[in-house]
């Protein structure tokens, strides 16, 4: 399965982020989880994000619906023109689940051990459109049809621990469409379900996406997942985007040496058997004291080889994302085929571009 190929005739934006930073308070001090990020989505495309654990993906996600409690959210997040920071709890209650909704990893620890999946979904309608339990209960086996669980009616009735996890995600899927929003953010949608099940849990996504013209983020460590369904990839490390590009730009040619690094890690067919994994030498930042200059130059190897002064440049001065001309960008994802952006002193953009990789 690919993402599907798109016309896209929009220019204006559903979700428009900008400098978004997310900061906590702790007893060891500010932690910076997400740093000056900035990105586009536009109606029937899907983001994927992709990082390390602790890179800012779900956070970022948990920002865009309001979700953080006690923590200092800067910048901006524009849903259809309607700026989302600082707006008032009871105005975001009435775009959550209606406009914007998620599917979360676990959805065991989602869903409500003590309702049936009927009435959990149903409760969305009622909320949002004010209808009567039996519309709501009618919507709900509606929903449970539609996303390929059999026997809808019947199993409406049931609870969520009477249901295998590809059902149960089948589930909390249904509940996110309920009320039929514009942007879909699925955080690690298809994590401990085999195979089979992971590819029809996005192949249902990639349908109803077409079928609705959802915007879609997907938050995955799977670059297989990746290469599948997304049109745009956004690399993040440390609480900052490093890269940003067309799916078939980054997997063709990495610009950044973290996503190099993410890509050469995946295991191979044509390795040996006994071959061991090529892994990213050293560890993450710490987000309590981040680094004046490149968050990844520790563990660079391109920095690793520059000369001094220009591993100084990599320590001290923070890269700007940018394409190949040097000019920085903000990654717009109604372009099909548009400029890789990489925040490198020194990216592996092709020749063709005009960068030496």
């Amino acid at each position: 399965m690919t993402a599907p190929q798109l016309s896209m005739t929009e220019t204006h934006a559903l979700l428009s982020v900008r400098d978004l930073s997310v900061t906590f308070a702790t007893k060891r001090g500010p932690v910076r989880a997400v740093d000056s990020l900035s990105f586009d989505m536009h109606r029937g495309r899907t983001l994927g994000i992709v990082g390390e654990s602790g890179s800012g993906k779900s956070v970022t996600s948990m920002a865009v619906l309001g979700l953080h409690t006690g923590a200092e959210i800067t910048g901006s997040i524009s849903l259809d023109g309607q700026e989302l920071v600082g707006l008032p709890e009871r105005e975001l209650n009435r775009l959550r689940g209606r406009r914007m909704a998620m599917i979360f990893q676990d959805p065991l620890s989602s869903l409500h051990p003590y309702y049936t999946v009927g009435e959990q979904i149903a409760e969305h309608h009622r909320v949002h459109f004010g209808s009567r339990r039996s519309v709501a209960r009618r919507r709900a086996v509606e929903m449970l049809a539609e996303v390929g669980i059999p026997e809808p009616e019947r199993r409406a009735g049931e609870y969520p621990h009477q249901f295998s996890g590809g059902m149960r995600q089948r589930v909390m899927i249904a509940m996110a469409l309920v009320c039929e929003p514009e942007l879909l953010i699925a955080d690690e949608p298809t994590t401990a379900l085999d195979v089979t099940v992971q590819a029809q849990i996005l192949e249902l996504i990639a349908r109803l996406q077409e079928e609705r013209g959802l915007a879609v983020v997907l938050i995955t460590h799977d670059l297989g997942v990746v290469a599948r369904v997304a049109h745009d990839v956004l690399v993040m490390y440390g609480g900052r985007a490093v890269e940003q590009a067309p799916v078939d730009a980054l997997f063709a040619h990495p610009a950044h040496p973290y996503t190099r690094g993410l890509l050469d890690s995946l295991p191979r067919l044509d390795d040996a058997d006994d071959a061991p994994l090529r892994a990213i030498p050293g560890s993450p930042p710490s987000l309590l004291a981040p680094a004046p200059g490149c968050a990844f130059a520790p563990r660079c190897a391109r920095a690793a080889a520059a000369s001094p002064s220009e591993r100084l440049r990599c320590e001290t001065e923070r890269p700007l994302l940018s394409g190949p001309a040097g000019l920085p960008q903000v990654l717009d994802s109604a372009r099909t085929g548009g400029t890789p952006l990489a925040a490198c002193h020194f990216p592996g953009f092709p020749a063709s571009e005009g960068v030496a990789s």
